[in-house]
């Protein structure tokens, strides 16, 4: 599995011990010094079954001109473009299991999740 983090997140830093403690086979991802193109982005968005809003960082300095973007089919690549452009705006942790689910792992249940596939 891979694990997309920011090391300053303690949701990541969490997840990250988590996985350690039960002994996971993974790879980070440190996904701000390598950031995910718009392709990647949408093959996690579809094993996620999300939206590329639902992913967004809302609270980030650069989210502030999204926010008065719409929300729908039409829109969708301009959002991907706005994340693969600004990387800080992805929701953190994000991991991609081996059998191809994958999950936003800000919770322990979310973390172990992946841990059960």
């Amino acid at each position: 599995m891979e694990i997309w983090i920011n090391p300053a997140c303690s949701k990541c830093r969490s997840a990250i011990s988590l996985l350690d403690a039960e002994q996971a086979e993974y790879t980070v991802r440190r996904y701000l010094d390598d950031p995910p193109t718009e392709a990647e982005i949408r093959e996690v968005l579809a094993r996620l079954g999300l939206e590329p809003w639902d992913i967004t960082r809302t609270g980030e300095d650069a989210a502030e001109e999204l926010a008065s973007w719409p929300r729908g089919p039409d829109n969708r690549d301009r959002w991907i473009r706005a994340l693969a452009e600004h990387p800080i705006l992805i929701q953190r942790p994000i991991i991609t299991a081996d059998d191809g689910h994958a999950v936003i792992g800000r919770t322990e249940e979310a973390v172990r999740s992946v841990l059960r596939s």
